[in-house]
Protein backbone atom coordinates (compact mmCIF):
# COMPACT_ATOMS: atom_id res chain seq x y z
CA UNK A 1 0.00 0.00 0.00
CA UNK A 2 1.02 3.57 -1.24
CA UNK A 3 0.77 6.70 0.81
CA UNK A 4 -0.89 9.88 0.20
CA UNK A 5 -0.22 12.35 2.38
CA UNK A 6 -2.72 15.59 2.42
CA UNK A 7 -0.45 18.27 4.45
CA UNK A 8 -2.43 21.22 4.84
CA UNK A 9 -4.85 23.55 7.13
CA UNK A 10 -8.82 23.32 8.19
CA UNK A 11 -9.55 23.15 4.16
CA UNK A 12 -7.68 20.09 4.71
CA UNK A 13 -9.00 18.81 7.77
CA UNK A 14 -12.46 19.52 7.26
CA UNK A 15 -13.19 21.81 9.78
CA UNK A 16 -17.09 22.67 10.22
CA UNK A 17 -18.19 19.12 8.50
CA UNK A 18 -20.69 16.66 10.37
CA UNK A 19 -18.20 13.96 9.15
CA UNK A 20 -14.90 14.67 8.69
CA UNK A 21 -13.79 10.83 8.13
CA UNK A 22 -15.98 10.76 4.94
CA UNK A 23 -16.80 14.55 3.91
CA UNK A 24 -13.29 15.71 3.86
CA UNK A 25 -11.49 16.60 1.10
CA UNK A 26 -8.92 13.65 1.35
CA UNK A 27 -11.77 11.57 2.57
CA UNK A 28 -13.25 12.02 -0.85
CA UNK A 29 -9.90 11.58 -2.47
CA UNK A 30 -9.71 8.43 -0.28
CA UNK A 31 -13.32 7.10 -1.53
CA UNK A 32 -12.26 7.58 -5.49
CA UNK A 33 -9.24 5.44 -5.20
CA UNK A 34 -10.96 2.97 -3.58
CA UNK A 35 -13.57 3.16 -6.25
CA UNK A 36 -10.97 2.39 -8.66
CA UNK A 37 -9.16 0.19 -7.08
CA UNK A 38 -5.82 1.26 -6.15
CA UNK A 39 -3.64 0.59 -3.95
CA UNK A 40 -2.74 3.89 -2.10
CA UNK A 41 -3.63 4.78 1.27
CA UNK A 42 -4.69 8.64 2.04
CA UNK A 43 -3.70 10.61 5.51
CA UNK A 44 -5.47 13.64 6.38
CA UNK A 45 -2.20 16.12 8.12
CA UNK A 46 -4.59 18.63 7.93
CA UNK A 47 -4.60 20.98 11.14
CA UNK A 48 -6.99 23.73 11.49
CA UNK A 49 -5.52 27.29 11.64
CA UNK A 50 -2.12 26.47 10.46
CA UNK A 51 0.07 28.80 8.77
CA UNK A 52 2.86 28.11 6.68
CA UNK A 53 5.09 28.55 9.21
CA UNK A 54 3.25 26.48 11.39
CA UNK A 55 3.34 24.04 8.66
CA UNK A 56 6.95 24.56 8.58
CA UNK A 57 7.69 23.35 12.34
CA UNK A 58 5.81 20.29 11.70
CA UNK A 59 6.41 18.97 8.44
CA UNK A 60 9.20 16.75 10.15
CA UNK A 61 6.62 15.10 12.16
CA UNK A 62 4.80 13.73 9.65
CA UNK A 63 7.90 12.77 7.39
CA UNK A 64 8.53 10.03 9.32
CA UNK A 65 6.35 7.92 7.73
CA UNK A 66 6.86 6.66 4.07
CA UNK A 67 4.87 8.93 1.60
CA UNK A 68 4.15 8.37 -2.21
CA UNK A 69 1.98 11.47 -3.14
CA UNK A 70 2.63 15.05 -0.96
CA UNK A 71 -0.30 17.37 -2.10
CA UNK A 72 0.65 20.86 -0.09
CA UNK A 73 -2.49 23.35 1.17
CA UNK A 74 -1.20 25.85 2.71
CA UNK A 75 -1.38 29.52 2.62
CA UNK A 76 -4.93 30.28 3.49
CA UNK A 77 -4.14 31.59 6.52
CA UNK A 78 -1.31 33.45 5.73
CA UNK A 79 -3.07 35.42 3.71
CA UNK A 80 -5.68 35.63 5.98
CA UNK A 81 -3.14 36.75 8.86
CA UNK A 82 -1.58 39.44 6.37
CA UNK A 83 1.42 37.65 6.61
CA UNK A 84 3.70 38.75 3.75
CA UNK A 85 4.10 36.78 0.54
CA UNK A 86 7.82 36.11 0.55
CA UNK A 87 7.44 35.06 3.89
CA UNK A 88 4.93 32.18 2.78
CA UNK A 89 6.94 31.40 -0.28
CA UNK A 90 10.23 30.89 1.58
CA UNK A 91 8.62 29.26 4.00
CA UNK A 92 6.53 26.71 1.41
CA UNK A 93 9.70 26.09 -0.72
CA UNK A 94 11.50 25.32 2.96
CA UNK A 95 8.71 22.51 3.73
CA UNK A 96 8.75 21.64 -0.64
CA UNK A 97 12.72 21.05 0.65
CA UNK A 98 12.14 18.72 3.33
CA UNK A 99 9.86 16.46 1.66
CA UNK A 100 12.36 15.93 -1.02
CA UNK A 101 14.75 15.30 1.14
CA UNK A 102 13.22 12.86 3.49
CA UNK A 103 11.55 11.12 0.16
CA UNK A 104 12.63 12.13 -3.03
CA UNK A 105 11.06 10.13 -5.40
CA UNK A 106 7.29 11.29 -3.89
CA UNK A 107 5.42 12.98 -6.38
CA UNK A 108 3.64 16.25 -5.25
CA UNK A 109 1.01 18.34 -5.77
CA UNK A 110 0.86 21.92 -4.75
CA UNK A 111 -2.85 23.36 -4.24
CA UNK A 112 -2.86 27.20 -4.38
CA UNK A 113 -4.90 29.78 -3.05
CA UNK A 114 -5.96 33.24 -4.17
CA UNK A 115 -7.58 36.27 -2.47
CA UNK A 116 -10.95 37.66 -3.50
CA UNK A 117 -10.86 39.77 -6.72
CA UNK A 118 -12.67 42.89 -4.59
CA UNK A 119 -9.20 43.37 -2.92
CA UNK A 120 -7.65 45.52 -4.99
CA UNK A 121 -3.58 46.28 -5.30
CA UNK A 122 -0.04 44.48 -5.38
CA UNK A 123 -1.02 42.01 -2.61
CA UNK A 124 -3.28 40.26 -4.43
CA UNK A 125 -0.92 39.25 -7.33
CA UNK A 126 1.71 38.86 -4.96
CA UNK A 127 0.10 35.73 -3.53
CA UNK A 128 -0.87 34.48 -6.80
CA UNK A 129 2.54 34.42 -7.80
CA UNK A 130 3.90 32.84 -4.72
CA UNK A 131 1.64 29.48 -5.54
CA UNK A 132 2.35 29.34 -9.10
CA UNK A 133 6.41 29.93 -8.49
CA UNK A 134 6.58 27.29 -6.17
CA UNK A 135 5.09 25.14 -7.84
CA UNK A 136 7.21 25.82 -11.16
CA UNK A 137 10.17 25.83 -9.58
CA UNK A 138 9.69 22.55 -7.81
CA UNK A 139 7.94 20.57 -10.80
CA UNK A 140 4.85 20.03 -9.15
CA UNK A 141 1.53 19.39 -10.26
CA UNK A 142 -0.45 22.39 -9.28
CA UNK A 143 -3.86 23.88 -8.69
CA UNK A 144 -4.07 27.52 -9.21
CA UNK A 145 -6.87 27.77 -6.81
CA UNK A 146 -8.52 24.92 -4.42
CA UNK A 147 -11.51 26.86 -3.91
CA UNK A 148 -12.34 27.71 -7.89
CA UNK A 149 -16.09 26.96 -8.48
CA UNK A 150 -16.97 27.06 -4.34
CA UNK A 151 -15.71 30.58 -3.05
CA UNK A 152 -18.25 32.68 -2.57
CA UNK A 153 -21.10 30.51 -3.15
CA UNK A 154 -23.36 30.65 -0.07
CA UNK A 155 -24.85 27.32 -0.09
CA UNK A 156 -21.40 25.52 -0.97
CA UNK A 157 -20.08 27.37 2.18
CA UNK A 158 -20.29 27.22 6.22
CA UNK A 159 -22.18 29.82 7.66
CA UNK A 160 -18.30 31.88 8.02
CA UNK A 161 -18.37 32.00 4.26
CA UNK A 162 -14.98 30.80 4.60
CA UNK A 163 -14.90 26.71 4.92
CA UNK A 164 -17.19 24.47 1.69
CA UNK A 165 -19.48 22.43 3.20
CA UNK A 166 -19.93 18.43 2.47
CA UNK A 167 -21.25 19.49 -0.90
CA UNK A 168 -18.69 22.06 -1.42
CA UNK A 169 -15.31 19.52 -0.63
CA UNK A 170 -17.92 17.29 -3.64
CA UNK A 171 -17.20 20.01 -6.47
CA UNK A 172 -13.44 20.46 -5.56
CA UNK A 173 -12.63 16.93 -5.39
CA UNK A 174 -14.05 16.19 -8.54
CA UNK A 175 -12.04 19.13 -10.07
CA UNK A 176 -8.48 17.92 -8.38
CA UNK A 177 -8.85 14.28 -8.60
CA UNK A 178 -7.65 14.77 -12.84
CA UNK A 179 -4.95 16.27 -11.32
CA UNK A 180 -3.69 13.60 -8.45
CA UNK A 181 -4.82 10.31 -10.60
CA UNK A 182 -1.90 11.17 -13.08
CA UNK A 183 0.21 10.74 -10.04
CA UNK A 184 -0.36 7.84 -8.70
CA UNK A 185 1.76 4.67 -10.23
CA UNK A 186 1.38 1.41 -9.97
Amino acid sequence: MKNILFFGDSLTAGYGLANVSLESLPALIQAQIKTEGLPYHVINAGVSGETTTGGLARIDLVLRQPIDVFILELGANDILRGIPPQTTAKNLQSIVDKVKAAWPNAKMLLLGMELPGWIPGAFVASYRAVFAQVAKTNQMAFVPFLLDGVAGIAHLNLRDGLHPTAAGYQIIAGKIWPVIRPLLAF
